[in-house]
């Protein structure tokens, strides 16, 4: 078993003993009055049967069923020691000829099986077979073990622990590597970029995201798949031999984990979002909700260095070893856990730009420029920097080797077949058009410092959102980041408005952006997401910059995708065009900006009446 020989058995044909006073009929059914006898293979021995075949070896002798055997006369009744047919085994394995050991050895490996069984035949297996002679007569793929378990003379050989300790090693992990992702804001991106990091290193990688499971790179299954539900599918699947799992907020409180430990678990940042909901109030509940992911981390913890919520996690780990990501390279804290030989990455200065850098007890490893990375937009989206360098340092926890990361961090863009509504961009149009899910304060902060990153000539138009069941504070929150970045905010619903009325959400988020300056004029309402992409894609010009935060992805990047343009440039803004002549019940456009009431539009465009407002 492994190569190595386990255990040897000598075989004795199915056989009475005479007495000098029972027939051999008699002598038979003697022996199988032993216990350890039965029919074929219940029990560890079998019966003796008075068949054809041992009146043939009878006949053999000169005797019948009815011959009384001298005392001591040993009388045969198969030509073979197979146990199946009443046979015998004597435990020998103490007592072989070390020749006839190292001929086995080689055997085995010349017919390359893990385990296999050796007839030999040999007059003394306990003497070398160049001495006395002896062949091999037949090799078993899948020999028996039941003379060796339980011989009927000698030390029996736990045959079966040497099989699982050939299948798992003493020491080895017997589960497979579990990488758990969680955060405000970066899961699914992160959790991306290491599954693809995983498969360019040869394993078959199980995924779960927001947007569905994914075995081996196909999706089995579609839909918000972060909570122990999807963590189950991946782990229950044989064919999955390294796990990344996104965790969110949702799945942790209504089932926990679906798991019982990580091998790596880490905390990207933890930011207002889904506060007021089941119980979250602050921040700080927040990250303690988000803490489970760390608590049940055995081999690495990776924190953000950078939050100070995610900081404190520190403390409550049992983790073998702690990993810091900073991109602060002066980060007192990270400095200190370095020089003590521990575990980060970093963003670091230099002079081709910034270059991402591993440290690991005392180990000063480069290991690639940050615009090199294409989900970083040649460096510019920091928040997927920040992405790129957790999911190095976690696959860097688990193994794998830095030309491998290296890799397979090159070779991941953003685009919408490997990153669906992260950071997706689309520039067959006139004008370039940014797709993203972003739907809280600190993911449209991340956009709003990429755009004023990104080169533009024309104008910058964007289609803001915010779901119904976030608080006004969060929805507030998000005005202000966008307020003074754009040149025209085309505001919408979601699909699902989350308990609010219809356009409520929007009308705040006017409100808000026209306390903070923004004009009247640059703000629109459009009740829908499909009408909202098609009313921003129709204003776009040459040069412009258009940044869509959709709620469904697939809808909007095929709207997209899909949306033709007028000529060389897309139609221009109707506030351009000679607009269609009012009811007169209503007032126009330029009236109702005057008064300072909303402008409403329907999903042509067509300012909605004034009932209907």
């Amino acid at each position: 078993i492994g190569g190595e020989l386990i255990a040897v058995a000598k075989r004795v044909p199915g056989h009475v003993v005479g007495d000098g006073r029972h027939t051999v009929a008699e002598l038979i059914e003697l022996v199988n009055r032993d216990p350890r006898r039965g029919i074929g293979h219940e029990k560890v021995l079998t019966r003796l049967e008075l068949d054809d075949e041992a009146e043939r070896l009878l006949a053999k002798k000169g005797l019948t069923a009815k011959s009384v055997p001298a005392d001591g006369d040993v009388v045969y009744l198969r030509g073979t020691g197979n146990l199946s047919t009443g046979g015998t085994s004597i435990d020998l394995t103490d007592q072989l000829h070390p020749d006839n050991r190292e001929m086995a050895r080689r055997a085995a490996r010349a017919i390359g099986l893990d385990i296999i069984g050796i007839d030999f035949i040999t007059p003394d297996v306990t003497r070398s077979y160049r001495e006395v002679g002896g062949g091999i007569c037949e090799v078993n793929a899948a020999p028996g073990f039941r003379m060796h378990v339980a011989p009927s003379e000698g030390k029996p050989r736990d045959v079966g622990k040497a099989v699982i300790d050939m299948l798992f090693p003493p020491g080895a992990g017997a589960r497979i590597p579990i990488a758990a992702v969680t955060g405000t804001n970066g899961k699914t991106t992160t959790a991306r970029m290491l599954a693809h990091i995983h498969k360019l290193n040869g394993a078959t990688v199980g995924l779960t995201t927001t947007d569905g499971v994914y075995l081996d790179g196909e999706r089995i299954f579609s839909g918000d798949m972060t909570g122990p539900m999807a963590a189950h599918m991946v782990l229950r699947d044989a064919t999955v031999d390294c796990a990344v799992l996104e965790t969110a907020r949702g799945g942790l409180l209504r089932a926990g984990l679906g798991f019982q430990t990580c091998d790596v678990g880490a905390v990207l940042n933890v930011t207002s979002d889904h506060l007021g909901m089941k119980g979250i109030d602050t921040l700080e509940q927040l990250a303690a909700l988000k803490r489970i992911v760390v608590e049940s981390a055995r081999q690495c913890a990776v924190l953000n260095a950078d939050d100070p919520l995610c900081l404190r996690m520190a403390d409550h780990t049992e983790a073998t070893r702690i990993a810091y990501a900073t991109m602060n390279p002066h980060h007192e804290l990270v400095r200190t856990h370095i020089r003590a030989g521990g575990l980060a990455i970093v963003c670091e200065d230099g002079i081709n730009g910034h270059m991402i850098t591993l440290y690991d007890g005392g180990l000063h490893l480069p290991l690639l420029w940050t615009h090199l990375i294409p989900a970083t937009l040649e460096g510019k989206a920091t928040h997927n920097v920040q992405n790129a360098m957790f999911a190095a340092v976690m696959a860097y926890a688990m193994g794998v080797k830095p030309e491998n990361i290296r890799h397979g961090l090159r070779t991941f863009d953003t685009s919408y077949f490997q990153a669906p509504g992260r950071l997706n961009v689309y520039d067959e149009l006139p004008f370039r058009v940014i797709l993203d899910y972003g739907h809280n304060p600190a993911a449209i902060q991340a956009m709003v410092d990429l755009v004023a990153k990104l080169e533009v000539t024309g104008k910058k138009l964007v289609v803001l959102a915010a779901a119904g069941d976030r608080r006004d504070e969060d929805i507030r929150e998000m005005c202000r980041i966008a307020a003074g970045k754009f040149d025209h905010f085309v505001l919408r619903d979601d699909d699902d408005r989350r308990g609010r009325a219809a356009l409520s959400v929007p009308q705040l988020m006017r409100g808000e952006l026209e306390k903070l300056g923004v004009a009247a004029s640059a703000i629109e309402i459009i009740e829908d997401e499909p009408s909202s992409v098609d009313r921003v894609l129709r204003m776009g010009q040459r040069g412009d910059l258009v940044l869509v935060f959709a709620d469904k992805i697939a809808r909007c990047w095929k709207q997209i995708t899909k949306f033709k343009t007028d000529g060389e440039a897309a139609r221009p803004a109707p506030a351009a065009t000679a607009a269609p002549t009012p009811a007169p019940a209503e007032l126009d456009d330029a009236a109702l900006l005057h008064e300072g009431q909303p402008l409403i539009r329907d999903a042509r465009g067509v300012r909605l009446p004034r009932e209907l407002e």
